[in-house]
C-alpha cells in the first residue's frame, strides 16, 4: 500500500489537532476536539490526546492482525485515558476528544472503521465511491450552528454553547466521539471488502472534506479524480480558498490518500 499525506493547520501560530499515521498495512487519521482554554480540566490539550491516540492505534494495529478494528480502537482508548486519568478531570464532558478513521489490508480485505465526523471514501473499480460517514454528529450540530455562528468567537457565550454542545457526546441521541470511555469504540461505523474491488482509498479530517459536504466544490468521484492527478495538497488547496472567499474560519486539514492497495499482504 502507498499512502500519500498532507495536513494543513487552522492558522499560523497555532497547534495541529489532527494527526496522520501509517504503518504498512494500515493507515490511521485523527480528529482532536476541544474547547481553547480548559487547562484547569485537562493539562495537555486536544493536539497531545490526538497524537497519543493516534500513536497508541499504530501500534495496536500493527500488531494485531485477528482483532477488530473496534477493539483495538477500545484499547486505544483506555491506554490514552490511563496515561492522564490521575492528573485530568478526564470524564469532564469538555475534556479532550477526537473523531476517528482507520483503513487495515488483512487476508486480501480491506477492513475500515469510522468513529465521529471524519470521512473515509472507498474508490470502487466498478462502482461508484463508497462514503464512510458518521452523520450523527453533524445532525446534532446543525441544530446548534446558527447560535453559534451570531456569537464572537472565543466570547462566554461562544464557549456556552459548545459546552452545551459537547455534552451531547457519548450519549444516547447524541454523537459518539474517542474520549475516556472506551465503550464508544461500539459506536463505530466498521466494515471491510476485497482489496481486490478497490482502485484507492482516501481519509479524510472534516476540514479538509469541506471540499464536498460544506462548499460543494465537488462530488466524491471528482475528489477522487484530482487526488489521483495532482495529490491531496491541491484538495486543501482549494478549500482554503473557498474558506477565504466565504469568510469561513479554516479548520485544521487532514488527508491520507491510499493506493496500490491489493498489494499490501500482512
Amino acid at each position: 500500500m502507498q499512502v500519500t499525506m498532507t495536513t494543513a493547520v487552522a492558522r499560523t501560530g497555532r497547534v495541529n489537532e489532527d494527526f496522520a499515521g501509517a504503518v504498512p498495512t494500515a493507515v490511521v487519521l485523527i480528529d482532536g476536539a476541544g474547547i481553547p482554554g480548559t487547562e484547569s480540566i485537562c493539562r495537555h490539550g486536544v493536539a497531545w490526546y490526538a497524537h497519543r491516540l493516534g500513536g497508541s492505534l499504530l501500534g495496536l494495529v500493527s500488531l494485531a492482525r485477528d482483532a477488530s478494528l473496534a477493539t483495538l480502537l477500545a484499547e486505544a482508548i483506555e491506554q490514552v485515558t490511563d496515561e492522564h486519568r490521575d492528573t485530568c478531570d478526564v470524564a469532564n464532558p469538555i475534556s479532550p476528544s477526537a473523531t476517528v478513521a482507520i483503513l487495515r489490508v488483512v487476508g486480501g480485505r480491506v477492513e475500515h472503521l469510522v468513529l465521529g465526523d471524519s470521512v473515509l471514501v472507498l474508490d470502487r473499480t466498478d462502482r461508484t465511491p463508497l462514503v464512510i460517514s458518521d452523520p450523527r454528529e453533524v445532525v446534532v450540530s446543525r441544530s446548534y450552528q446558527s447560535a453559534i455562528e451570531a456569537t464572537v468567537e472565543g466570547s462566554a457565550e461562544h464557549h456556552r454553547l459548545l459546552r452545551e454542545l459537547r455534552a451531547n457526546r457519548n450519549q444516547p441521541g447524541g454523537f459518539w466521539v474517542a474520549k475516556d470511555d472506551p465503550r464508544a469504540a461500539e459506536e463505530a461505523i466498521t466494515g471491510g471488502c476485497p482489496a481486490a474491488e478497490l482502485t484507492s482509498a482516501v481519509l479524510l479530517s472534516n476540514g479538509a472534506s469541506r471540499i464536498v459536504d460544506r462548499f460543494a466544490l465537488a462530488d466524491w468521484p471528482e475528489v477522487l479524480t484530482v487526488l489521483a492527478s495532482s495529490g491531496p495538497a491541491e484538495i486543501i488547496r482549494r478549500v482554503r480558498q473557498a474558506e477565504a472567499r466565504h469568510a469561513v474560519t479554516a479548520d485544521d486539514a487532514t488527508i491520507a490518500y491510499c493506493t496500490d492497495l491489493a498489494v499490501s499482504q500482512w
